[in-house]
């Protein structure tokens, strides 16, 4: 198998990139490392950390063959401010990123010295347990330095309403897989968040009945 074998591909990556930049350009620190939690195919790594510059981006992902795409789709790319993707279990008590994680940085030294300012996750939370949001309030609560933020993409229902019929439909469809998943409520998030000293700021209707979510660390 060549490296190239190992590329997934998202669909959505391609529709929704774009929007998604327009937002991070506006509500990411202007330097230090992007920390993108779930980072799936890759395709959002090697699209987002070109043209975000100055900021470094570290992708994560559990799934091992995700982080072979994700290795895949960056070993063409030239470009000296995207890492290679890192294992992190969201729900982990101590992510691999953390300072009491042993070792910190032993396989990217020059990250030791550039602190993290902001976490981003893109289509995780409907598709994985509410553990998986709860963990990832925590561990950016740990990691994250007052200012920090969060960013989160995704459907979500307001007020406990879906947005769309077709949020709707694809809530219903993601609980008939596994009961555990399905569309979050944007209250419930919030109220998950504050729990972690993260507070909502701003959200942006993005395509596709979407919604770009900003939490900061207080």
């Amino acid at each position: 198998m060549t490296n190239d074998d190992a590329r997934k591909y998202a669909p959505a990556t391609q529709r929704n990139r774009e929007p998604i930049l327009e937002v991070l350009l506006n509500v990411l620190p202007p330097n230090g490392t992007i920390l993108e939690i779930a980072s799936g195919s890759g395709e959002h790594a090697v699209f987002f950390a070109p043209r975000l510059k100055p900021r470094k981006w570290l992708p994560s992902e559990p799934n091992p063959q995700l982080r072979a795409s994700i290795a895949a789709w960056s070993a063409n790319l030239s470009c000296e401010n995207l890492y290679p993707p890192i294992e992190i279990d969201v729900c982990a008590p101590v992510w691999s990123v953390e300072k009491d994680a042993s070792p910190r940085w032993s396989h990217f030294d020059d990250l030791n010295d550039t602190p993290m300012t902001a976490i981003v996750n893109i289509n995780m939370i409907h598709i994985a347990p509410w553990s998986a949001c709860l963990g990832l309030m925590a561990g950016a609560n740990r990691i994250l330095p007052p200012g920090g933020i969060l960013y989160m993409y995704g459907p979500f229902k307001v007020d406990g309403k879906h947005t769309a019929p077709s949020n709707a439909a694809f809530d219903e469809s993601l609980r008939l897989q596994n009961p555990e998943w399905g569309v979050r409520d944007l209250n419930d998030v919030a109220d998950a968040a504050k729990t972690q000293n993260l507070t909502l700021v701003k959200t942006y209707q993005m395509p596709a009945n979407n919604l770009s979510v900003i939490f900061q660390r207080i």
